[in-house]
This record gives C-alpha cells, sequence and structure tokens, in this order.
C-alpha cells in the first residue's frame, strides 16, 4: 500500500510540473505575431504523416535517418508498456495485461528487441558524437550546455533500456522460481542472455527486478521533465510543427502588407490611404516573429542538417542557421523568464538583433533555402533572417555598403547595377 502511495505521489507531481513548464512553452510561443496556418488542413496533414510520423527527410542521410528510425520508433513503442506499469503502480498488481495471452507474449518480445536497437543506436550515437567528431555535430554552437544535453539524453536512454531488459530478466528467472506474484507471462528473447549475470536467491532477484521498475518508471517521468530544457522537445513539438509549416514553394517572398498598401495607394490614387501606424517594419525582437517562427525555436532539433548545407557557412563564413534557431529559443526563454518575474514584458536593454544574432550573420545569408530543405521538421530559419534584414534597412537605414549600392541602384536605374537604363543594350554594340 505504501508503494501504491508514493508511487501515485510521484506520478502525479511529474505530470503537475510538465503542465507547469508546458504551459510557458505555450505562453511563450504566443508571444509571436498572428500567422494563418490553419488552412488547407488535408495537406497539412499529410505533411506531418510524411515528414514528422514518416521520417521523408531524415533519409537523405541513410545511415543516421535508420538509426534515429529504430530509436524513435522503439521508445514510441516500449512506451506503450508504460499502460501497464502505471496500472501496477497504482493498484499494486503485476504485469495486469498478462490476460491477453499469445498476444502478451508477442508484445514483451517485441518491446525487448526494440529495446535493444535503442540502446545499440544509442551507442553509436555517442560513438558518432564523442569519438568520430562528426563536425556538424561538434561546431563551436554546440559547446557547453547543448553538447552535454544530448550525450545526457543518449545515456539516459542507454540506461532505461538497460534497467528495461534487466528488469525482465529478473522477472523470468522469478518466475521459473514460481516466486509469489511473479505469473508465468512474456516471451524474452533478449533478456533471456542476461539471466546468467543475476544471482540465484530469491530476495536478490525481487530487489534487483523492483530496483529496475522503479528505475525506468522514475527515469521515464524525469524525462518527461527534462523535455522542456532540452532540444529533445522536438520529440513532442515536431508533430505541430510540420503540420504548421509552410505549403507555398519555398522560394515565394511574403510581402509586407503594410508596404503593399502604400504602394497601391501611391501607384492609385483612387485606393483608400492606408490608416493607423506600423508598429515595427521587420523583426528587432522575438514579439516581431510569428507564433510560428517561435514554435520552429522550440522544436529544432540541433541536428546541424541546415548548417552543414549552408553555402554561407561551407565557406568560412559566421552564419549558421543551427545558431539563428538555438539564438531566438535562447531569447525567448530569456524574455519568458522576466514575464514570470514580473508578470509583463519591460525592456531590458536587449534584443534578437545585435544581442543574440549578429548583422554579420543575417548578411551573410543567400537566401538559397538550403537550411529549409534540410531540416527533418520543416524548420524556416530563412524567415527570421529575413525579418531582421527587414528591419535593419527599413527602420535603421543600416546595412552593408554593397546592399546600399545595390538598393541605390535599383531606385536610380531600375537594376543592381550602376549602368542607366539608355546603356543597358550598349553590350550588345561590342
Amino acid at each position: 500500500m505504501i508503494s501504491q502511495l508514493v508511487f501515485s505521489i510521484v506520478l502525479l507531481a511529474a505530470i503537475l510540473l510538465f503542465y507547469k513548464n508546458a504551459r510557458k512553452i505555450y505562453r511563450n510561443i504566443c508571444l509571436g505575431k498572428s500567422v494563418n496556418r490553419f488552412d488547407n488542413p488535408s495537406e497539412r496533414l499529410k505533411t506531418m504523416l510524411l515528414v514528422a510520423f514518416g521520417q521523408k527527410k531524415m533519409f537523405k542521410r541513410p545511415i543516421p535517418a535508420l538509426l534515429h528510425l529504430f530509436v524513435y520508433v522503439g521508445f514510441c513503442i516500449i512506451n506503450i508498456e508504460m499502460i501497464e506499469i502505471l496500472i501496477d503502480g497504482v493498484f499494486g498488481t503485476h504485469r495486469v495485461l498478462a490476460f491477453m495471452g499469445g498476444f502478451y507474449a508477442v508484445l514483451i518480445a517485441s518491446f525487448e528487441v526494440l529495446a535493444f536497437t535503442v540502446l545499440l543506436s544509442c551507442v553509436i550515437f555517442l560513438i558518432r558524437r564523442n569519438v568520430l567528431k562528426i563536425k556538424r555535430l561538434n561546431q563551436a554552437e554546440l559547446n557547453n550546455w547543448p553538447k552535454s544535453d544530448a550525450n545526457y539524453i543518449l545515456i539516459t536512454e542507454i540506461l532505461l533500456m538497460t534497467a528495461f531488459l534487466f528488469m525482465n530478466a529478473a522477472d523470468q528467472k522469478l518466475q521459473a522460481l514460481q516466486a509469489d506474484h511473479y505469473i508465468a507471462a512474456g516471451s524474452f528473447p533478449i533478456s533471456q542472455y542476461l539471466v546468467g549475470l543475476l544471482p540465484d536467491a530469491m530476495n536478490s532477484l525481487i530487489a534487483i527486478e523492483r530496483f529496475c521498475w522503479w528505475f525506468h518508471i522514475i527515469g521515464v517521468l524525469a524525462f518527461l521533465n527534462y523535455l522542456p530544457i532540452s532540444k529533445h522537445l522536438h520529440i513532442l513539438l515536431a508533430f505541430p510543427n510540420t503540420y504548421f509549416s509552410r505549403l507555398e514553394p519555398k522560394g515565394k517572398f511574403e510581402n509586407m502588407e503594410s508596404v503593399t498598401a502604400e504602394v497601391k495607394a501611391m501607384l492609385d490614387p483612387s485606393l483608400p490611404t492606408p490608416s493607423g501606424e506600423v508598429s515595427r517594419f521587420g523583426v528587432k525582437d522575438v514579439q516581431d516573429l510569428t507564433w510560428k517562427n517561435l514554435l520552429d525555436a522550440y522544436t529544432c532539433t540541433e541536428c546541424g542538417r541546415c548548417t552543414a548545407a549552408c553555402p554561407a557557412n561551407i565557406t568560412g563564413k559566421i552564419l549558421s542557421p543551427r545558431k539563428i534557431m538555438m539564438d531566438t529559443r535562447d531569447r525567448l526563454e530569456e524574455v519568458g523568464k522576466q514575464i514570470d518575474q514580473h508578470k509583463t514584458f519591460t525592456d531590458d536593454g536587449k534584443s534578437l538583433l545585435d544581442n543574440y544574432i549578429t548583422r554579420e550573420e543575417i548578411w551573410a545569408c543567400t537566401s538559397c533555402n538550403a537550411c529549409v530543405e534540410q531540416c527533418p521538421v520543416n524548420i524556416n530559419p530563412l524567415e527570421i533572417i529575413m525579418g531582421l534584414r527587414q528591419y535593419a534597412v527599413m527602420e535603421e537605414s543600416q546595412a552593408p555598403q554593397s546592399i546600399n549600392i545595390m538598393l541605390s541602384n535599383l531606385e536610380n536605374n531600375g537594376a543592381p547595377w550602376k549602368y542607366a537604363q539608355a546603356d543597358r543594350a550598349n553590350w550588345t554594340n561590342i
């Protein structure tokens, strides 16, 4: 009875803490500007099923994609057993779903095979990060916490899968010894090889089985509450992020409605003059981004595929699309903490532009959309970069000299070059 009470308290505390942190993340995302991403639900659902569930874009790199698929499918399906663990924990039962007979045996066997593939894949991922030192997994923006975060999660998953297998091994041996409470149920294709490592004493076996059971459930609940401060939040957010992703062609840029209205009124005097003032052109801070941009920031997996494909980064520029998303998330978290303290946001003298993302970074972008194409969860760093550029040009009139020359030529000559329109065809006389 005491065990059931402790379990119920731990479970309730974990759920409440996760709910509290999830509400903060939702509130932070809602700080963004409105954008309509609720149209064409059938197409959006198709995109989510292909990209998030089907891992479609992951398979541009087959080896890590296959390993990730093992972890993704394994971790999700194994946690189906959490249903049984929760029932057993609350009501004090043991393998309550064993009444399903042969189907239950198939389930336990499949859970074990998947647990082994998850464990093996996580070991390989650790080797890729820390021994082989794959370049995109060891760049400057991943120093300190981001790199540790990835390692913590991989180690945690290895420990959870190990505990799961040893729990089953001890259970299997206790079943053979006909221990009280341990009914004969399940099939154990992997953990049967661990039985020889366990002691023969029944009390020791029960202690090992109970320890692994508690370790597994507390580990899963701790993992749940670790997600909000980790890049692994994408486990949950990848699905809404792909559903709300942009359906238009990647090369299509949206004109600013306020500017478009002004230009149309200038060209056609019959149109009414736009009323009201625009609060800001472009993006200076996270509140100027759309809620979808902020959802992108929280969904970023920090995998680095965007940066590895970025031509600016490849040629030695400091731009890293991954860093753009990480900086956006860090600034959003900072704004959120200030709201927690003061109940509202007050100007702290900082902004996303300059304090987090430098001007050199935003002007290094070629707007080629390689980062958007590569992202396995349909994140769009380019929208943020273009918004920051718009603010620099339209609000501050600050841009690199080459950009200012180009804009001046467009205004005076109707082309990016310095030649007058009358001289454009002179090259045909050569």
